[in-house]
């Protein structure tokens, strides 16, 4: 479990309006140093919407965030130094190689050239990518799941304090799946503070020392996985979702169409 120190994450009624639409609705919490924190919603629930204003993408409608003590607003530079992002997306330059890319991240940082090939070589060998294909293949020429753990390593290069994943295992196989999750338990235990957004609940209910779910921009339910499950009855941590986020009435929706298939 996460340690009690000062937040390392703080939220305080944080907003994003679209127009009329209300895509995060006065959003507050705070995680401290150290812990993994399961950030859960359905699809159009926000979770995109917060991770981006999180890493300055977005700027808030109201409300304000600070990572590491720095506001996100008027200490944006600093803040980003602060912060690992990898996007639900993936998306990188599909023009360069693997190799390019990473050492182009790396110099945005401003990491040594030298201690820079020392950790992609580090990652490398950790996630099993050829560096031959590194070196003389495009990223656009790359399979989705080796173009996941090259985004992975960009964000990782720069040894930042806070880690924001938004979907992370899309696209990996279950070795690197494995992997992937005995890494950022380490990087917890190292003190790095994690908040991973993911469908896959049974890897959240297995990692994540807390959940937080929230629907249509708000707040539901926040709290360690296994209590909050033993206090509604649930089970797992799958079934408690479905019932927060309306998912039984889709699911007997669905067992109801699938019947008309049946003789």
């Amino acid at each position: 479990m996460g340690s009690q120190s000062d937040p390392v994450i703080v939220l305080d009624r944080l907003t994003k309006r679209f127009g009329s639409q209300v895509a995060v609705d006065a959003l507050s919490f705070s995680v401290p140093s150290g812990q993994i924190v399961g950030f859960l919603g359905p699809n159009g629930a926000g979770k995109t919407t917060t991770l981006r204003m999180l890493t300055g993408i977005l700027q808030p409608t109201t409300g304000t965030a600070r990572v590491c003590g720095l506001d996100l607003q008027s200490d944006a530079l600093e803040s980003k130094r602060r912060i690992g992002f990898v996007p639900e997306s993936g998306a990188v330059f599909e023009s360069l190689t693997g190799l390019e890319y990473l050492e182009m991240v790396a110099a945005l940082y401003g990491i040594p050239a030298k201690a820079a090939r020392e950790r992609i070589e580090q990652f490398i060998a950790f996630f099993d990518l050829s560096f031959d294909t590194l070196v003389s293949k495009l990223l656009g020429a790359y399979s989705k799941g080796m173009r996941r753990k090259v985004v992975i390593t960009a964000a990782l290069l720069h040894n930042p304090a806070v880690v924001l994943f938004d979907e992370p295992l899309d696209g990996l196989d279950a070795n690197a799946a494995v992997g992937f999750k005995t890494l950022i338990q380490t990087l917890a235990r190292e003190g790095k503070t994690i908040l991973y957004s993911s469908h896959i609940l049974d890897v959240v209910e297995r990692v994540c020392d807390r959940v937080i779910i929230i629907d249509k921009g708000r707040l539901l339910l926040d709290g360690a996985p296994e209590e909050l499950v033993a206090t509604h009855q649930a089970g797992t941590l799958e079934n408690l979702f479905t019932q927060l986020t309306g998912g039984a009435e889709l699911q007997r929706r669905a067992e109801d169409f699938a019947k008309t298939f049946l003789p």
